[in-house]
């Protein structure tokens, strides 16, 4: 973009900014239930020869309804015959889905996010051997009364290239129970917002209509563009921190 807002990583915010291309799609939330699915995610960036990085998300999350918490494992997966060098996975959370902590991670600051988004974590991998992978647990609230996203990144150490987006992917149902313990909601489902009471919440009409769009944006000279529900360009922020792997 030309012109740099507050949600742009303006300033000194760490001496290394990256930029992250960010499909359009959905995005999601919850607790983790079923197999793991890569929905809504595409290959960006051409990765190394011999590289080949996707990511997880379960297929069904739960939503408590009284502490609007959930549990999410996001994991990053290296399919290919060779390693994958220094890579990093972007947890970010849009609308309804907040994300409150990813372990083992750092929070991208405020200003460092990108239009549209409220929340965002930076998870360093050092290096993701051929076969391998990182699994990494989220902690996030989600209001049922609005339409929830999450988005799954895959860029190099420095951020220039992305080699893998999933989302923004949405969580949601169309069959909201506001009234018991718990909600179940799928990846890949536009939410259908209610109310406490159980009426569907002013405007969620429009909220539960709005689908994903996989539609791959061109990386520009100035930095990643982002359009997800409006939203304009962003310059990332670095931050590196180990994450724990897996086999």
């Amino acid at each position: 973009m030309s012109s740099r807002r507050t949600a742009v990583a303006v300033g000194p915010l760490v001496a290394a900014s990256f930029s992250a291309v960010l499909i359009l799609s959905g995005t999601a939330g919850a607790e983790d239930g079923g197999p793991a699915s890569s929905e809504g995610g595409k290959v960006v960036d051409e990765a190394p020869a011999g590289v080949k990085l996707t990511t997880l998300l379960p297929e069904k999350i739960s939503i408590d309804n009284g502490s609007k918490k959930t549990a999410i494992t996001a994991t990053v997966k290296n399919t290919g015959s060779k390693d994958s060098g220094k890579i990093r996975l972007l947890v970010v959370g849009f609308d309804g889905l907040v994300v409150k902590n990813v372990e083992g991670c750092s929070a991208i600051p405020e200003n460092g996010l990108p239009e549209g988004s409220n929340s965002g974590f930076a998870c360093a991998v050092d290096n993701l051997a051929a076969g391998k992978s990182k699994s990494y647990a989220v902690d996030a609230t989600y209001d049922l009364s609005k339409a929830g996203k999450i988005c799954l990144p895959v860029q190099t150490g420095d951020g220039k290239k992305t080699f893998w987006q999933q989302g923004p992917v949405p969580f949601g149902t169309n069959n909201p129970s506001p009234d018991a313990p718990a909600t179940p909601l799928l990846l890949g489902t536009d939410n259908k917002p209610v109310s406490p009471g159980g009426k569907e919440s002013p405007g969620g009409k429009e909220l539960a209509e709005t689908g994903p769009v996989r539609d791959l944006l061109p990386l520009g000279a100035a930095g990643a563009a982002l359009l997800a529900a409006g939203a304009a360009g962003m310059w990332w922020s670095s931050r590196r921190v180990p994450g724990r792997q897996e086999s």
